[in-house]
């Protein structure tokens, strides 16, 4: 399962750190999975912001977030980091974070589906 942390309220160009811990029988610190967040925003579909593949050393981001969110990974604790920076009222959404269940992939995928497990999700909202 995924537990994501850090959402909250902030001020328009300011910073949030999400977290996304895994945990369970698909997840070790042996074995990485691909894992990314995605974002809702109300009355809106749900939208790809980063990813990260098992190694950590391909990293993808939408065009909107670019330059000022960063995505990190912490094998050893199952833990990837969205360091968001700059944010803006438009950055407002609830952020889900998602994990490939195979640790033999070494790519990752902007789209939704190509992820098996998803977190409960955290509120992130910026106020201009």
């Amino acid at each position: 399962q995924l537990q994501a942390f850090g959402g909250g309220l902030v001020q328009a160009g300011g910073s949030l750190r999400l977290s996304c811990a895994a945990s369970g029988r698909s997840f070790s610190s042996r074995n990485a999975n691909a894992m990314a967040w995605f974002r809702q925003a109300p009355g809106k579909e749900r939208e790809f912001v980063a990813a990260v593949n098992r190694g950590g050393d391909l990293t993808i981001y939408s065009d909107s977030v670019k330059g000022r969110f960063t995505l990190s990974r912490d094998n050893a604790e199952n833990t990837v980091y969205l360091q968001m920076n700059s944010l803006k009222s438009e950055d407002t959404a609830v952020y889900f974070c998602a994990a490939k269940k195979s640790t033999t992939v070494t790519v990752v995928s902007r789209t939704s589906t190509w992820y098996d497990v998803w977190g409960q999700g955290t509120q992130v909202t910026v106020s201009s």
